[in-house]
């Protein structure tokens, strides 16, 4: 019988437990993107909390896509540095430390980011798109942006991460080319899904060019969007197959976004008792592609985690929230007592201005 303290390997790494922090966005790096105390003594707790892999909140590839207040960046050399600093951190603890590549692209909460022109599939009245400087991106722009990625990534392995993920799931930009809604191209990266999923697949392929065969390449990916002329599990399962085929190391299986129907994002309230979210696509997928499968979205009880395990053959699960409320909970599972999370998924974690950008992230349990 598999256990949830499982050693296994990852393309090399070794994983002291199949549990994985979920990236997360904290709204703590200074306004440049660079790392503040806060943010330190964050990843701190959580490595010393027990967890076997944190995979850090989006990290802005692009100085000009680095749109977020307080988001973390690594879109220069000057992150070096403080990176290597995180990550020897980090690794006194035994655990492993994964960099989130993200380029955002354009959302309504942004709208208020003065002089800014945002890279968009296609211009969209309906997106309101026509209330800021929105550009369709060039061909140009899309090499401009797929190199980023490459190089970043190489950023991330000089730094000494363990690894990357391609932030391709919750509206990102990277997951507005493979949503039909956003993405209404008419060139060879719009239409069908093997055109939509043209710009993933390119940017991993650079990202794989720069860090080597053996560095582990993760992807954060929706299995659905959950709005009209969303991304489908059948188109998600292309892009997984696709990118199995050509090395990735492990998919991470979320879905929705803040234009998702109510309460089909990827943060849901759930009873006590309710399934995890996004299992069953999860399950299925790990039986389509045959490379580690990352399931996310409601594991709150290691008891039945554990049965997901066995019963589904997943490989790893990922936890923000309950992690947020308890930073030490893996130790407190391994210690003996297996009580289920604190966590009541009620999103009052995230706290946000009036722009809906995060000012900073706390449990309101801990009150």
């Amino acid at each position: 019988m598999k256990s949830l303290f499982d050693q296994t390997e990852l393309s090399g790494l070794t994983l002291k437990n199949r549990f994985i922090r979920s990236a997360t966005y904290y709204g703590t790096a200074d306004e440049h993107g660079h790392m503040t105390e806060a943010l330190f003594r964050v990843y701190e707790d959580l490595a010393k909390g027990g967890v076997g892999t944190i995979i850090t909140g989006m990290a802005a590839v692009c100085e000009s896509e680095h749109l977020v207040p307080k988001q973390m960046g690594i879109f220069n050399d000057s992150f070096l540095g403080e990176y290597k600093k995180l990550t020897a951190m980090v690794h006194q603890y035994q655990a492993n430390i994964i960099v989130q590549l993200a380029s955002l692209g354009f959302h309504k909460f942004l709208s208020a980011v003065p002089g800014k022109v945002f890279w968009v599939p296609s211009v969209l009245e309906e997106a309101e798109h026509n209330n800021v400087a929105a550009r369709a991106m060039t061909q140009e722009d899309i090499i401009v942006l797929q190199e980023a990625f490459a190089e970043a990534a190489s950023r991330a392995k000089a730094s000494g991460f363990d690894g990357v993920q391609i932030h391709a799931g919750h509206e990102t930009l990277l997951s507005q080319f493979l949503t039909p809604y956003c993405n209404r191209r008419t060139d060879e990266y719009g239409g069908s899904i093997e055109n939509r999923s043209k710009m993933i697949i390119e940017t991993y392929q650079k990202i794989r060019a720069k860090v080597g065969l053996e560095y582990p390449v993760l992807i954060k990916i929706n299995c659905e969007d959950f709005r009209d002329r969303g991304l489908t599990f059948a188109d998600c399962k292309y892009v997984c197959q696709k990118l199995a085929e050509l090395g990735i190391t492990a998919v991470e299986i979320s879905g929705g976004s803040f234009s998702s129907r109510e309460n089909e994002g990827p943060s849901r309230t759930i009873a006590k008792g309710q399934p995890p979210y996004f299992l069953q696509r999860t399950a299925e997928m790990k039986q389509l592609i045959h490379i580690p499968v990352i399931a996310v979205g409601g594991y709150r009880d290691i008891s039945a985690t554990t049965k997901y395990l066995n019963e589904n053959d997943i490989d790893y699960f990922a936890l923000s929230r309950p992690l947020i409320c308890e930073s030490d909970l893996i130790n407190r599972w391994q210690s003996g007592n297996q009580e289920p999370a604190k966590c009541i998924s009620c999103n009052g974690c995230l706290k946000v201005d009036k722009v809906g950008a995060s000012v900073g992230v706390s449990c309101v349990l801990k009150k």
